[in-house]
């Protein structure tokens, strides 16, 4: 086959999924159907890119990472939103384009991420000295769970961006800088490796938050936003003052201050304060989570925030809470979360996925709806978690990105409705399919997704969360248990959302107002494409992301293991001192922050070799 005929054949996928994409008819403009087929041509670029080679003679070389990708990643968009504030107000065109743009850029330089193999240990890795004086460090690093949530964030922000600058005209400024400033603080929660480092960003995602729903939200904003507030304010303060008595307790042990994560999970603390502290971190991560029953401030946050703001709050801001778990509760306090474990994997299911699963059929209002579908879909994470298996860990990390996708579009599609009826009441609506196919055809996908229809995103991480909870040694015997409840859970989540869309969508069309209503437009088209594109993506081909996972899901559950044999080991010698576990080995100990002194009488043992070598 000639060189012709091989590109050819090589690039057939690509046309026909640009072909199939474009395929919709033409209704407003033609852009709208090259943008559709730019969108499936570009899924299957990603699944061609990211598909497993077959192996060769030789090894394939190691890719190089860049350093500095990681700071790129989280300050071009704080630096864009500081460049914002000096850009004239009364240019909105302006504002809105560099905002897109800024993002934009960032997601593709998020790619680049994806050319690392996501072995066990850290990837992109950076630190230098910030306050040394304080022990603190710039530490920054992924790994194969934290890439995915920082894609998940640079995939989404811009769809919620550039959905909000069609619904939202007024003080354009404020948006863009709310916006961006909120997108580089999550994307830096999600690298740190210093607590000081990552409790700076844990805060700042506060302020542009509170801005969207405070200045663009509902009727009872003030409220909604206050509350979101200070309900994690309240967390946050705890997860500090754990901290400060980790870092002193440290430099009793070790003789020097750090903040580093990679000091402070080989610390063992006394029983009482280890679990205080576990304590104090679980709460401030399951409030963001939020868990039952600290989850009353998101049905009230969603409904009064702007479209863009539930998007982004729903497909990153929460997973912040999962991650974190994840990172710092079993990453540093092994020991109290092994033992926590089959208690709040209880609360997940009773209060998480059954509770909120009721509450959300009883609803009337669809924002909140689907506000309350996120409790149970976040139980679904929080229950992986917490079996300690490998299948339930990597089954909630893929449920992470699966819940951004498919509740990002939920939102976007409840706000198409609201700005075209300026009400989200189920009652108000019925046979809307009749006036707007496309919109319900992409609602009931949609739909399908957040259910976990075989063949969409929902189903493979639903699976693997049951799967590990019943295989669990973590949750004992009630795993099994607690695993059909929360098989129980997804036919709920069926009958609450198959029900909304059948009241919604189908029946007859009795109410005037909604007889004249317009079909997707084509920015509404454009936001929701990609989201489609990836429930499938998801759904089909699953391994292109768990494989890129299954090393450091595999590590976090060794060493999840192996800490609490070595906390029961130590609180059994004596549960009231605390002690020093010994350096993990290999990658994952790259970066590890050393003692200064150590560090300045090294120099000085060289130069004094080499003067006694010379003297010689």
């Amino acid at each position: 086959m000639n060189s012709l005929s091989s590109s050819l054949v090589q690039a057939w996928p690509y046309a026909a999924a640009f072909a199939i994409g474009a395929l919709i008819p033409r209704r407003e403009s033609k852009f709208e159907r090259f943008a559709l087929g730019l969108v499936g041509l570009l899924a299957a670029a990603f699944i061609a890119s990211m598909w497993p080679e077959k192996a060769v003679g030789t090894a394939a070389a190691p890719a190089i990472e860049w350093d500095q990708l990681l700071n790129l990643i989280v300050f071009l968009p704080i630096v864009g939103a500081v460049a914002i504030l000096f850009m004239p107000r009364q240019s909105p065109k302006l504002l809105r384009r560099v905002t897109m743009i800024i993002l934009g850029l960032d997601f593709v330089a998020s790619l680049w991420l994806l050319k690392a193999p996501m072995t066990d240990g850290w990837h992109f890795q950076y630190v230098r000295e910030w306050l040394p004086g304080f022990g603190i460090r710039y530490h920054v690093a992924v790994d194969g769970i934290s890439v995915w949530l920082v894609i998940l964030s640079t995939f989404t922000t811009p769809l919620a961006a550039y959905a909000s600058f069609g619904s939202l005209k007024k003080r354009t400024k404020d948006l863009c800088f709310s916006l961006l400033l909120l997108h580089g603080a999550m994307l830096g929660a999600f690298v740190s490796l210093d607590l000081f480092l990552f409790y700076v960003f844990w805060e700042l995602m506060l302020v542009p938050m509170l801005i969207l729903i405070g200045i663009w939200g509902g009727v009872e904003k003030i409220k909604a936003s206050y509350k979101f507030f200070l309900y994690t304010m309240a967390g946050s303060l705890l997860m500090l003052a754990a901290i400060l008595y980790m870092v002193w307790t440290h430099e009793q042990l070790a003789g020097y201050v750090t903040f580093d994560y990679l000091a402070l999970s080989r610390l063992v603390l006394p029983k009482t304060a280890a679990y205080l502290c576990f304590a104090a971190f679980a709460l401030a991560f399951l409030i963001k989570v939020p868990m039952f029953p600290l989850h009353t401030w998101l049905p009230d946050a969603h409904v009064q925030a702007p479209t863009g703001g539930s998007v982004i709050l729903a497909a990153v801001l929460l997973k912040l809470g999962t991650y974190a778990y994840i990172r710092f509760c079993m990453g540093m306090f092994a020991g109290p979360a092994y033992a926590a474990a089959a208690n709040l994997a209880g609360v997940a299911i009773g209060g998480g996925i059954l509770y909120a699963a009721l509450v959300a059929w009883k609803q009337s209002d669809i924002k909140k709806l689907i506000a309350y579908s996120s409790v149970a879909h976040l139980g679904f994470v929080m229950l992986g978690l917490f079996t300690g298996t490998e299948a339930g860990i990597a089954g909630g990390v893929l449920q992470m990105v699966n819940h951004g996708i498919s509740t990002g579009a939920l939102f976007i599609l409840v706000g198409v409705i609201y700005d075209r009826r300026h009400t989200r009441l189920v009652s108000e609506f019925g046979g809307i399919a009749k006036v707007m196919p496309i919109y319900t055809a992409c609602f009931v996908l949609i739909t399908m997704s957040s259910i976990g229809v075989p063949g969409t995103n929902g189903f493979v991480g639903e699976f693997m969360v049951i799967m590990g909870a019943f295989t669990s040694s973590v949750l004992g015997s009630h795993g099994k248990l607690q695993g059909g409840l929360a098989a129980f859970g997804v036919i709920l989540a069926a009958v609450y959302m198959l029900s909304m869309v059948q009241k919604t969508f189908f029946g007859p069309l009795s109410n005037p107002k909604n007889k004249n209503l317009k079909d997707l437009n084509i920015r509404e088209s454009v936001v929701l494409a990609p989201l489609i594109a990836m429930v499938f993506v998801l759904g089909l081909f699953p391994n292109l992301f768990l494989d890129r996972m299954r090393d450091s899901v595999s590590g976090v559950t060794t060493r999840f293991m192996d800490s609490t044999r070595e906390f029961r080991n130590a609180m059994d010698a004596n549960p009231d001192r605390a002690v020093l576990l010994p350096r993990l080995a290999g990658a994952v100990s790259s970066g590890y922050p050393e003692d200064p002194k150590k560090q300045q009488e090294a120099p000085e043992s060289a130069t004094a070799a080499l003067d006694k070598e010379s003297a010689q």
